[in-house]
């Protein structure tokens, strides 16, 4: 189908485009940019006016609850909400259950997803057999099935034999290892940061130093290996420095952080707010600026959205026996766009880290718009004004620690490979 998206202002960061300009779709590739090719036929018509028009969102990190766990969620249901998010591709961890490890379950889960048809969903393997931390996976079987990279999610790996072999088998097929820093002897059954507001609850706490000594480790361990290393949701400010020291000193490494580390800290727990447990926790309000400070100065390369639907009844128990994590997939884009407002950068900048960065970080072709690019699209109107509540929250999970909060900027036309697949 050829479609003429009319008037709208396009921002491509990997090319540098920032201008009101028409673009031109055929055969579901980008067929030009300001101009209509020879011959071309528009079947169908998009007015953008007083919209941005970027490439599709990437999301580096979303629980789709299946296989496994369908009554929190399904693929169907969660690649709807991201296609009226403008997400267009979802980076999925290992920990579904049957957990990623074997060949079979990623053409399971590709299989399903072809069903749903509302974005892509990319896979990352699993870095020991079963996420146990014993036995190193078959890395290669998974790279040829499909995986973009390798995790053990949040399962620990007591052995750091173990993570340095997983690390030097990965590097020696192109793999990317995508961590989560945590020293679990340290984070112990904790559920929220090491605080005067832990303490006055009487809550179980978190150090930072279960990060921070997670981090140090690993990175000596990258340097010595020399595998490619993305540290998935920093949560604290001396590990953000210390991945800018890596960086400096030429390191392969790149980090990423989640959308609701960049807005609330342990004071938002208030009187057990369970949708305020995730893990990592929230942290200090010193954490949270150090976080928003290494955006800006580009250390952390994407922010994300740690989508993980839950049921109702997941988030009634008391605080530390609640299931942790958010439903964020809604509000991924209006917090992104919101940081160009509140911070020191320039609105280009933040769509690059939910575009051209998570797609370099993947390896994917995507997360732009050169003409012959694949057309994934988001299209958003920039002023509008939402407030989030469970009855506009697309996702299956209503657990959002925002519901209340007014939002600015909503999709009106998701587009995948050059196909419609949401319009509001």
């Amino acid at each position: 189908m050829g479609i003429h998206i009319r008037n709208g202002h396009l921002i491509d960061p990997a090319n540098q485009v920032d201008k009101k300009v028409d673009l031109f779709i055929e055969h579901g590739k980008v067929a030009a940019i300001g101009k209509a090719p020879a011959g071309f036929k528009a079947e169908q018509l998009i007015d953008a006016s007083d919209r941005l028009v970027i490439p599709g969102i990437i999301d580096l990190q979303a629980r789709l609850r299946e296989p496994g766990l369908e009554y929190k969620a399904t693929i169907k249901s969660e690649t709807r909400a991201a296609a009226a998010s403008g997400i267009t591709t979802l980076c999925l961890p290992p920990d579904t259950n049957p957990i990623i490890d074997t060949p079979a379950v990623i053409e399971l889960i590709h299989r399903r997803n072809e069903a749903a048809a509302c974005a892509e969903i990319v896979t990352l393997g699993a870095l020991t057999k079963g996420l146990a931390g014993d036995e190193i996976s078959e890395m290669y079987e998974l790279k040829r099935a499909g995986c973009v990279g390798v995790s053990n999610a949040r399962a620990p790996i007591a052995n750091t034999l173990v993570i340095r072999r997983a690390m030097e088998y990965a590097a020696n097929f192109g793999l990317t290892i995508f961590l989560n820093a945590e020293d679990h002897s340290l984070s112990h059954k904790g559920c929220a940061h090491e605080g005067a507001i832990s303490t006055r609850l009487g809550l179980p706490s978190i150090p930072e130093a279960a990060e921070t000594m997670a981090v140090a480790r690993l990175l000596m361990l990258v340097e010595q290996t020399g595998v490619r290393a993305h540290f998935c949701q920093l949560s604290t400010a001396k590990a953000v420095q210390m991945i800018h020291r890596a960086q400096y000193d030429g390191l392969a490494v790149t980090a990423d952080v989640t959308a609701h580390h960049l807005y609330l800290t342990e004071m938002d727990i208030g009187y057990f707010d369970s949708n305020c447990h995730v893990m990592p926790p929230l942290r200090s309000q010193r954490d949270k600026a150090g976080l928003r400070q290494g955006l800006v100065e580009g250390t952390l390369n994407a922010i994300c959205s740690d989508h993980q639907p839950h049921e109702l009844d997941a988030k009634l128990a008391p605080f530390c026996e609640s299931e942790a994590g958010i439903s964020g997939l809604d509000t991924l884009l209006p917090l992104a766009l919101r940081l160009a407002d509140e911070l020191d950068l320039k609105r280009s900048d933040v769509i690059a880290r939910l575009t051209q960065y998570p797609a370099q970080i993947l390896g994917l072709k995507t997360g732009q718009l050169a003409v012959g690019r694949q057309a994934d699209i988001c299209i958003f109107d920039p002023q509008q004004h939402w407030t989030v509540n469970h009855d506009n929250l697309v996702s299956q999970g209503k657990n959002s620690p925002f519901l209340g909060w007014e939002m600015k900027g909503r999709v009106s036309h998701t587009l995948l490979a050059g196909q419609v697949v949401f319009q509001r």
